[in-house]
């Protein structure tokens, strides 16, 4: 992460993205003391596709059967 002061940040700014859309961060001070943060947007993760597994898992045919007692109790904190 660069810090740079205010000053050289409106006169490289163009240089600031640069670096930013490479993905690095960067950290605008006035006097040293540290004002501002400057980091890349990251871009939206795409929508997902329903289906893309469909026909490759299969589900067991008690899947969705109550737990035996015990287990039910060490889920619950009981055993």
């Amino acid at each position: 992460m660069r810090t740079v002061n205010i000053h050289e940040a409106k006169t490289h700014l163009s240089r600031l993205l640069a670096r930013m859309s490479a993905g690095a961060e960067v950290v605008i001070a006035k006097a040293g003391k540290p004002l501002a943060r400057l980091i890349p947007i990251r871009r939206a993760p795409r929508p997902r596709r329903l289906g893309v597994l469909a026909g490759r898992l299969t589900v067991p045919a008690g899947f969705d059967a109550p737990l035996p007692g015990d287990a039910l109790d060490a889920f619950e904190g009981r055993g």
